[in-house]
C-alpha cells in the first residue's frame, strides 16, 4: 500500500546499513520487511545481492568443514563423510540442516520457489499452473509435482517452505468441489468468512437467531419464556389476576413436551365461568409468538417445496481434449469452445431445444440432423439460439472474457513494473527509447479484448 512506502523505505536503508557491515541474516530480515511493506525494484536488487553474499560465504564454510570433518572421527569412531554436491547445487538455503547448517537446492527448484511466492495467495490456478477449467486429475498432478519440488526435506531455497504452504493450499481448494466452486463465484478464500459462502440456514436471518438456539437456550427456557416462566413479559404473564398467582412451567422429555398449569384464587364458586373464559383468551395470547414462529418457518419453506431442482450446465473446455472434441462457437462473441457431443445431445434441457430445431452436435459443431446443410450457418457470432443454449453459450462468454480481463491486468502490471524499474527514483540517467517501447508494447489478452468489441482501444 501507499501508505506504508515510507515504513518501507525506512526497513531498506536499514537493511543497506546491515548488508555493509557484513550481517546478512539482519540485512535480510530488514529487506523481507521493506518489500512486505511496498515492494520496490531497489528491495528486490538489495535482496539479490545478500543471497548472492550468502551462497559465497556458504560455499567457503562448507568447504573449509569437509576439509575439517574428514580428519577428525567421530565419537562413535566413524569419520564423516563428503558430500556429493553437483555444479548446480547452491548452498545460501534455509536452516534446517544439523546444528543449523543451510540446506542446499538447485537453481531449478529456486526458480519454481520464485514463480510460487510471486502469485498471489488466492491465485489456486496460477499456483498450480492448471488452466481454470481444468479438471481433478491435472489438479492431483500438478499438486504432485510442485509437491515433490517444494517439500521442505528436498528443497533448502529462500522461501521454499511458504511456496509449499501456498501450493498445499491451493490443492486443498480446488480438489474439493464445494470450495472451487465458492472460489470461482467469489474470487476470495472459501475459508475465510468473508470468502463469498452463503448462510446454509434461512433461520439465520430471523430476529430470534441472535437470541442463540444452537445450544445458548435450552427448550425449556423458550417455553417457559413465552408461557411467562419468569422471562419477564409483563404482569398479565405472572399473575392470574384472580387474587393469586398463576405458574406457568414445561418439562421436556421421550413423551414430548408438558405443560403444567397452577392457579390459585381467593374467590368463591361463582368467578369459575369468568375465569375460565379469561383463561382461554389469555392463552391465546400467550401462544401468539410460538404460531407466529412455526407460520414464518412454513412460508419460509413454501418456495422450495414447489420449485424443481436446478438442472447443472454441461461441461465444457476452450481447447480440444480426449473428452471434448465437439467444437462450437458461441452465437454472442463467436467464442469456440469444445464439448462431448453425446453428452451436450443428451442433456435434458439443451438436447430437446436442438432436437425440436432439427439440430445435434457433432464434431464440427452443431449441424443439422439430417445431414443437409454443409455451411456454417449453425456456429459463430450472431447465429440464431434457442433461450436454453443461449444463456449457456452466455455464460461461455462471461468466463472467456474474465480470464482476459485477468491476464490482461496482469500485463498493463508487468508493463508498470518495468517501466519503473528503468524509470528509478528521480528518472537520472533514464533510456527513454527503452521506456517508451516498454509502454508501446501490446498485451495480447488486452488486444484479445479489443477484438472481442468488450473493451475500447
Amino acid at each position: 500500500m501507499e501508505s506504508n512506502k515510507d515504513e518501507a523505505l525506512r526497513c531498506l536503508s536499514i537493511a543497506r546499513k546491515h548488508f555493509d557491515a557484513g550481517n546478512l541474516p539482519s540485512a535480510r530480515k530488514f529487506c523481507l520487511k521493506s518489500k512486505a511493506l511496498f515492494d520496490t525494484p531497489q528491495a528486490g536488487k538489495l535482496l539479490e545481492s545478500i543471497e548472492s553474499a550468502e551462497g559465497e560465504g556458504f560455499s567457503s564454510s562448507q568447504g573449509a568443514s569437509s576439509t575439517q570433518t574428514e580428519e577428525h572421527p567421530s565419537a562413535a569412531g566413524m569419520k564423516h563423510r563428503h558430500p556429493q554436491t553437483s555444479e548446480k547445487t547452491e548452498g545460501n538455503g534455509t536452516a534446517g540442516g544439523m546444528g543449523g547448517d543451510k540446506r542446499e537446492y538447485t537453481k531449478e527448484q529456486h526458480d519454481v520457489v520464485k514463480r510460487v511466492r510471486a502469485c498471489k495467495v488466492t491465485e489456486y490456478y496460477e499456483i498450480l499452473s492448471v488452466r481454470k477449467d481444468c479438471e481433478e486429475g491435472e489438479i492431483k498432478k500438478a499438486y504432485r509435482k510442485l509437491a515433490l519440488a517444494l517439500h521442505p526435506d528436498k528443497n533448502g531455497a529462500p522461501g521454499a517452505d511458504e511456496a509449499f504452504k501456498l501450493v498445499s493450499k491451493a490443492f486443498q481448494v480446488l480438489s474439493d468441489p464445494q470450495k472451487r466452486a465458492v472460489f470461482d463465484s467469489s474470487g476470495g478464500d472459501p475459508d475465510s468468512r468473508f470468502g463469498g459462502r452463503p448462510s446454509s440456514s434461512e433461520f439465520a436471518t430471523h430476529p430470534f437467531a441472535q437470541g442463540g438456539f444452537d445450544g445458548e437456550i435450552s427448550p425449556e427456557e423458550l417455553f417457559n419464556m413465552f408461557f411467562g416462566g419468569g422471562a419477564g413479559f409483563g404482569p398479565g404473564f405472572s399473575s392470574g389476576g384472580f387474587g393469586g398467582p398463576t405458574v406457568f412451567s414445561a418439562s421436556f422429555g421421550p413423551g414430548g413436551f408438558r405443560q403444567t398449569r397452577t392457579f390459585t384464587t381467593r374467590r368463591g364458586r361463582g368467578t369459575a365461568g369468568n375465569a375460565t373464559q379469561q383463561d382461554t383468551r389469555s392463552m391465546f395470547i400467550q401462544l401468539m409468538p410460538l404460531l407466529l414462529l412455526f407460520a414464518f418457518s412454513l412460508l419460509s419453506a413454501l418456495p422450495s417445496l414447489f420449485t424443481a431442482p436446478s438442472v447443472p450446465d454441461p461441461r465444457y473446455s476452450f481447447g480440444v481434449t480426449p473428452r471434448h472434441t465437439g467444437r462450437i462457437e458461441t452465437g454472442g462473441l463467436g467464442i469456440p469452445y469444445f464439448v462431448n457431443p453425446s453428452e451436450f445431445s443428451s442433456h435434458p434441457i439443451i438436447g430437446p431445444e436442438l432436437a425440436k430445431d432439427g439440430l445435434k452436435v457433432g464434431k464440427d459443431g452443431i449441424e443439422k440432423r439430417d445431414g443437409t446443410t454443409t455451411e456454417d450457418k449453425l456456429n459463430g457470432k450472431g447465429k440464431v439460439r434457442g433461450p436454453a443454449l443461449a444463456k449457456f453459450e452466455d455464460g461461455v462468454d462471461k468466463v472467456y472474457t474474465h480470464d482476459l480481463y485477468v491476464q490482461c491486468q496482469r500485463g498493463v502490471d508487468r508493463k508498470e513494473r518495468l517501466r519503473e524499474a528503468e524509470v528509478g527514483m528521480f528518472g537520472i540517467g533514464t533510456d527513454w527509447d527503452k521506456v517508451k517501447k516498454i509502454e508501446t508494447e501490446p498485451v495480447p489478452s488486452c488486444e484479445e479484448l479489443k477484438r472481442l468489441g468488450v473493451m475500447r482501444s
